[in-house]
């Protein structure tokens, strides 16, 4: 094996740092990204406009060098991701188990309309306008915000929207379904009427 060759394979996956530093370094970023993901809310997890997702995006930019100090071999990265995913394993399965330390992490749902009425406070404190819960009501297929009964932000940043029922949709669709209906019947009793009566045999 040439000289080169050797250097590069030693670049490729010696390390740099202890093994256990590149241990502790991942497990501390995902610590505090928890931490501060729980204290700005559920907002930045459901991407709700364009500056949330720029945040989200260069958040990962910003903790790299964190969790790889400068190492950056091969052998690290796979240490760093194998030690990141074990961790995270290790906390899920705890708090699966440890249902009301769950929601002290995680959050509690926030209701944003309830029985067909905007809680604006609720909107208030999670940042969301009324024109983002429209868009939100949209891409879920509702075209007015007073088609909605109920609509919660879960703690993982997804919405539970219940809409009013039978909605405006359904209930033109049910219409339409009856008039069918009976425009069938007066077919079949036309069609029965045009008909001929058979001769009675003798």
């Amino acid at each position: 094996m040439s000289f080169s060759s050797a250097t590069m394979w030693q670049d490729m996956f010696a390390l740099s740092l202890p093994i256990a530093e590149k241990i502790v370094r991942p497990i501390f970023v995902y610590l505090f990204l928890i931490f501060l993901l729980r204290i700005f809310g559920k907002r930045e997890l459901a991407q709700l406009n364009p500056f949330d997702l720029v945040v989200l995006i260069l958040l990962s930019n910003t903790v790299q060098n964190g969790m790889i100090g400068q190492d950056n071999s091969v052998t690290g990265g796979l240490i760093g991701a194998a030690s990141l995913c074990g961790f995270n394993y290790v906390v899920v399965r705890f708090l699966f188990h440890h249902r009301r330390l769950d929601q002290i992490v995680e959050g509690r749902p926030t209701v944003l309309i309830k029985e067909g009425v905007i809680q604006r406070r609720a909107l208030a404190r999670e940042l969301i306008t009324r024109s983002e819960l429209s868009t939100i009501a949209h891409r879920q297929g509702f075209a007015h915000l007073n088609e909605i009964h109920h609509c919660v932000l879960e703690p993982g940043g997804t919405f539970l929207i219940v809409g009013n029922e039978p909605r405006i949709s359904e209930l033109h669709h049910g219409d339409l379904v009856e008039r069918l209906d009976r425009l069938e019947k007066q077919i079949s009793i036309l069609v029965q009427a045009l008909m001929p009566t058979n001769p009675k045999t003798k």
